[in-house]
């Protein structure tokens, strides 16, 4: 699992080190490089410090050789070019080097050497670089041990700072896990950083949006449990009516009772399926490109045989091609419903009449009935859940009008009600965004 911490201090430390490093690099050999550029120095000062004054004849060498590492030989000529000094009789120093400075090497390793004529003399001092190198190296170390010494402290104080930073966090996390299932009251920002509160914003208004999600579907559910107490108690009186009947003809009578209470049962759980999965928080299928005139014709023929048996003139105009973007099963159930309610309220001899158009760049689908229609003052109360307008067929669950509009909601559409023609039936005009 990906930690922000871990990947905090790992960008850090490597940082933190890689800079380390370069600086003592860096630090290391500016320190050598002074420190040679001292030596040097020295090497002058040691040539410069002989008087102008003769010397007697260089001693014999020895018969050890002095320890070359941590020595300088100082060597002098006279104008003749014999030598009359030698400051380490034995040692292998190197002989006439030119003057100035130069790094001679020798069976013994390199020296470096600073040749200088003082009076009528030659003077010569020379040192081994393995010794020089040696005390550079060591002043350097010196020089960035106390930055080495500071990276530990610098990471420590890295944790720390990490760990404060993120401790708003895991006090967010904290105070979202001791919630229970119920308290959905939003999360405090007082004293939070400036980069926290983004956090903090989303998860309240998830909250928010959660609480009216589940208060709706609370609310859903009470009031399908109080719609469906209703028929289902009507279907359990229609079966002890048909268990007492004593003829035949009270039997089917009964029988009839029971199947018309079924079927308005079913009616009632399919609009309340309907309803559930057009919810605006519900899963949406991927919208297409959909043939409205299609979908008309085809809930036309569905609810033909309905409407025959009401003796009801159910038709369709408008024969072009009309296209929109939406969920082809969805723009069914909506279009359904609007003619089964238009079915349900026209009396018999009525019509119904289902239109598909173009209003502009607009499509636009029309029902309109014969039916008693819906009073102005009541036309927006219709499209709450379980209401029923007091005319017409009681049998209507309430859900039909409710389900339309949440289909409509989904596809951008406007839904607009209002009176047929000659001021008789009702019609609902459905208008979709331009596509």
């Amino acid at each position: 699992m990906t930690s922000i911490r871990r990947r905090l201090l790992l960008w850090l430390f490597a940082g933190l080190t890689l800079s380390t490093v370069l600086a003592a690099v860096a630090v290391y050999l500016r320190a050598r490089t002074e420190a040679q550029d001292l030596f040097d120095y020295q090497l002058q000062l040691m040539a410069a410090a002989f008087p102008n004054q003769g010397f007697g004849l260089a001693t014999a060498p020895p018969s050890e050789v002095p320890d070359e590492d941590n020595l300088v030989v100082v060597e002098i000529w006279d104008a003749n070019g014999a030598q009359v000094y030698l400051s380490r009789p034995g040692a292998s120093a190197p002989e006439g080097a030119d003057l100035g400075f130069s790094t001679v090497r020798t069976p013994r390793g390199d020296w470096r050497v600073y040749s200088t004529v003082v009076g009528n003399n030659v003077v010569q001092v020379s040192q081994p670089t393995r010794a020089r190198d040696e005390l550079a190296a060591g002043l350097a170390l010196r020089t960035i041990l106390p930055l080495l010494i500071l990276v530990p402290v610098l990471m420590a104080l890295s944790w720390l700072t990490v760990g404060r930073g993120l401790k708003p966090l895991t006090a967010v996390a904290s105070a979202v896990d001791r919630r229970s299932a119920d308290d959905l009251e939003p999360l405090p920002d007082r004293g939070l950083p400036r980069e926290v509160r983004p956090l903090v914003a989303a998860l309240n208004d998830l909250l928010v949006r959660l609480g009216r999600a589940l208060s709706a579907q609370r609310s859903f559910i009470a009031d399908a449990a109080h719609e469906l107490r209703t028929p289902l108690t009507a279907v359990r009186l229609q079966t002890q009516l048909a268990e007492r009947a004593a003829t035949d003809d009270e039997r089917l009578a009964a029988f009839a009772q029971l199947r018309s209470g079924v079927e308005r049962a079913a009616r009632l759980v399919e609009q309340l399926l309907a309803f559930a999965r057009n919810e605006p928080d519900a899963a949406e299928q991927p919208l297409a490109t959909v043939d409205l005139t299609d979908v008309a014709r085809q809930v036309v023929v569905e609810q033909a045989p309905i409407a025959e048996a009401k003796q009801i003139d159910l038709g369709l105009s408008g024969s072009e091609t009309v296209s929109v973007r939406g969920e082809r099963e969805a723009l069914r159930v909506m279009l359904g419903n609007l003619v089964d309610n238009a079915i349900r309220y026209t009396p018999a001899a009525g019509a119904v009449d289902v239109e598909v158009g173009r209003d502009g760049a607009r499509a636009y689908v029309a029902v309109t009935d014969t039916g008693p229609g819906i009073p102005p003052a009541e036309r927006e109360r219709v499209f709450g859940r379980f209401y029923r307008h007091g005319t017409g067929d009681a049998e209507g669950s309430g859900l039909g009008l409710a389900i339309v509009r949440r289909i409509a909601q989904r596809h951008g559409a406007e839904i607009a009600l209002a009176d047929g023609p000659g001021g008789r039936g009702l019609k609902v005009v459905v208008r979709f965004p331009a596509v």
